[in-house]
């Protein structure tokens, strides 16, 4: 193809995603560049390290670590941001996308702490910003929501985002082994970092809940303010319980929308699912994503979430629509044009009210075993108006106390709130409660 069209791709970083997507452009080039109909060409690669031993071979004078030059350079028509973190990695977006170039990102804290930002520098200086491989992966639940259903509004999208927590809850369900232990085998495995924090503790999914929202309602929603818990908590006692009541707990990203009060909460926690739903057996490293249109239904979405070759497939999808955009003028939808789109609409929502967040809960109380104690809890519920729908009581792990299970009809997260606060107050409450929502999603 003589005179074909060269794309120059330059990457800022060239970690385990960044190689992996090269070395699956280099194996599939001939594929892809007669698809496309252009040439690829590695054009510059920035690295932390210029002595780390990688998987593929780049010449010499094509690594710096001067991110920021790789990123302005003239001559490169596509920047992947594949660094990770979020300060140089900003910093580097901004000046790529400053000079108008095509930015393709994977960083999905970098989005939910700065999109708003990076769209803005978008749409003034002409550039465009992709970012498919920031959520679920090989999913492509992000060209999902901006093309294929574009004709929806979106009532609830619920879903497994995180590979880690997934793999660690359905390991203490087959095998009855304790958190602590496969939290363990996941680290030694690479399933989780050695600080295994921002999975476990959920700020992951919240991450992606984030994106997820600002794509199918046109506003950001920080973590500060969802509802967001983590796995760390969870026992085997919770996991038999939930199973004999019909339910498995998955850790899920919640987004609900009330187009009549035009309000939307996002919330991440453990969350028990009917054994029915698809996403409840949806187990290990696999992501799982239920979406409510109103025009089309519900569709859902599973594969893998995470992993070198599934966000490389993520990847290397924005490059070809990168690629189009370069080569047609045809404007995808991308990620600044979603926001235009509704504050045009003027259906921009506003974030819901503890006390408009309703869902039935599941809590775990550990109490001193004695007469009178049951009566005391009931009170409390009463007093903020939560209905008990079951009781189970079991013997507690410490001695001299009892694990009361109980389950609630639907109340909403503001009674909840003064419910634990009353709870801690109590003397026969020996430990803080746990609180789970009960998923009884009606898609």
């Amino acid at each position: 193809m003589p005179n074909t069209r060269v794309i120059r791709i330059s990457f800022c970083g060239l970690g385990t995603v960044g190689q992996g997507v090269w070395k699956h452009i280099s194996a599939n080039r001939s594929q892809l560049e007669t698809r496309l109909g252009v040439r690829f060409e590695l054009h510059r690669v920035a690295v932390r390290s210029l002595n780390r031993t990688r998987d593929v071979a780049i010449p010499a004078e094509r690594i710096t670590t001067d991110a920021l030059a790789v990123a302005t350079d003239p001559q490169a028509d596509i920047i992947c941001e594949l660094m990770g973190g979020t300060e140089l990695a900003r910093e580097v977006t901004l000046a790529a996308l400053r000079a108008g170039k095509i930015v393709v990102s994977a960083n999905k804290a970098l989005i939910c702490d700065h999109g708003a930002e990076i769209f803005a520098a978008a749409r003034k200086h002409g550039g465009h910003f992709f970012f498919e491989a920031s959520v679920a992966g090989g999913i492509p639940i992000i060209k999902a929501l901006r093309e294929g259903l574009v004709a929806n509004r979106f009532r609830l999208i619920y879903g497994i985002l995180n590979g880690t927590c997934n793999y660690i809850i359905t390991r203490m369900v087959a095998e009855g082994a304790p958190y602590a232990e496969i939290l363990a085998d996941a680290k030694r495995l690479g399933y989780a970092e050695a600080d295994e924090s921002l999975d476990v503790d959920g700020w992951d999914t919240a991450h992606k809940a984030s994106i997820l929202a600002y794509l199918a309602h046109g506003v950001w929603v920080k973590t500060e303010q969802m509802i967001v818990d983590g796995i760390s908590k969870l026992t085997q006692a919770d996991l038999r319980t939930t199973e004999q009541l019909g339910y498995r707990i998955k850790l899920l990203a919640v987004i609900t929308r009330d187009f009549d009060l035009n309000e939307i909460s996002v919330r991440v926690h453990p969350t028990l699912l009917p054994k029915s739903k698809v996403l409840a057996n949806v187990n290990g490293v696999f992501n799982g994503i239920a979406v409510e249109g109103d025009v089309v239904g519900t569709t859902t979405y599973i594969g893998r979430g995470a992993g070198q070759d599934a966000t490389a497939s993520a990847v290397i999808s924005d490059i070809a629509d990168a690629i189009t955009l370069l080569t047609t003028g045809r404007v995808v939808a991308t990620g600044e044009a979603s926001i235009e789109l509704h504050e045009r609409a003027g259906t921009t929502p506003k974030l819901a009210p503890l006390g408009h967040i309703r869902t039935r809960y599941y809590l775990r109380l550990t109490v001193q075993d004695e007469p009178g104690v049951l009566a005391q809890i009931a009170s409390v519920m009463a007093g903020n108006r939560i209905s008990i729908a079951s009781v189970v009581q079991t013997a507690a792990e410490r001695p001299d106390a009892a694990s009361i299970i109980l389950t609630t009809h639907e109340s909403d997260e503001r009674a909840m709130h003064h419910t634990l606060a009353e709870f801690a107050k109590l003397g026969c409450v020996l430990e803080a409660p746990l609180l789970l929502r009960i998923g009884d999603f009606h898609d």
